[in-house]
């Protein structure tokens, strides 16, 4: 009887033991996954122009191609440039890499489809904060800058934005704060705060613009979602007036689009009305209207390899 009572002493010892490790790891199991960060807010470090939250992660090669075609309707296009097709309004080809998982860096060369053109752009993003999966962190910030200079021949008139007196008339700059939150699986929204700073402008232009942007993605499926993006330019009247006057309206900067996922490619298929692609030039500089069918598709491209 003393055996027996000594064994059962010892399993409920050693349940005790059990019992204790098991709910030591459940702890431990706990600690792990708070604090855990959101992950996939966006498929990629766009959302259709403007940039996502996302940064490559380190000895990621992020290899780019976006293209704009021409205008599907009004004067432009139609059936005689079949849709726009006939036309490329801008093209970006570029090279991203990640230095760290939260910073990435990237070079780029973009036909340009403003006042400037045959630009060459060095760019920069890092990834501040992150959301967590326990709503420590709510939101995900990463901060974008870049900086573009144009190649093209300086214009022989004074007044004109593509006069260069100097090699600094050259260079514009974006400087941006991206606000995310991933709400579930299938919806994330983003606040775009840009100001965008061009060294040389045209008559009554502003050198300074600061803009508002919002973009989000709604999920469909697991590799299928749906894009919106819009900006905001917050222009002074008399710029506005004075370019209304002289027959060249600006717009806000409307895009939507599908995202598409398939393995190492992340593809979007786009309609917007700006013909530039680098926020430099579509933010303040778009002068076509939805409205008028001066809207046009477009594409971009991303392939990703680990080296």
């Amino acid at each position: 009887m003393k055996h027996i009572s000594l064994l059962f002493l010892g399993c409920c010892l050693g349940l005790n033991t059990f019992a204790q490790e098991s709910l030591e790891a459940m702890i431990a199991k706990d600690e792990v996954k708070t604090h855990e960060p959101v992950i996939a807010t966006y498929k990629s470090t766009r959302i259709i122009q403007g940039h996502s939250p996302e940064t490559l992660k380190k000895r990621e090669l992020d290899f780019r191609v976006a293209h704009h075609f021409g205008d599907l309707g009004g004067e432009f296009g139609g059936p005689k440039t079949f849709f726009g097709m006939d036309n490329s309004a801008d093209v970006r080809i570029a090279f991203e890499y990640g230095i760290t998982d939260r910073l990435m860096a990237g070079i780029g060369r973009t036909k340009g489809s403003g006042n400037l053109t045959e630009l060459y752009e060095g760019l920069a993003k890092y990834k501040l904060l992150q959301q967590t999966t326990d709503d420590h962190m709510p939101v995900t910030i990463t901060l974008f800058g870049n900086s573009v200079v144009s190649a093209m021949t300086s214009s022989k008139t004074v007044s004109d934005a593509s006069y260069f007196g100097k090699f600094s008339d050259r260079l514009s700059y974006t400087g941006q704060v991206i606000i995310a939150r991933k709400f579930n699986r299938n919806l994330s929204l983003t606040l775009l705060p840009t100001l965008v700073h061009r060294n040389r402008v045209g008559y009554m232009d502003e050198n300074d613009i600061f803009a508002l942007g919002a973009g989000g993605r709604l999920k469909f499926s697991k590799r299928i979602g749906l894009l919106v993006e819009y900006f905001y330019p917050f222009r002074n009247q008399e710029s506005k007036d004075y370019f209304k006057e002289q027959g060249r309206k600006l717009y806000n900067p409307l895009a939507v689009g599908l995202e598409i996922e398939t393995g190492g490619h992340v593809f979007h298929v786009n309609f917007t009305n700006s013909t530039a692609i680098l926020e430099n030039q579509f933010i303040p500089e778009t002068t076509t209207s939805w409205l008028q069918g001066q809207f046009r598709w477009g594409f971009n491209i991303s392939r990703r390899f680990s080296l």
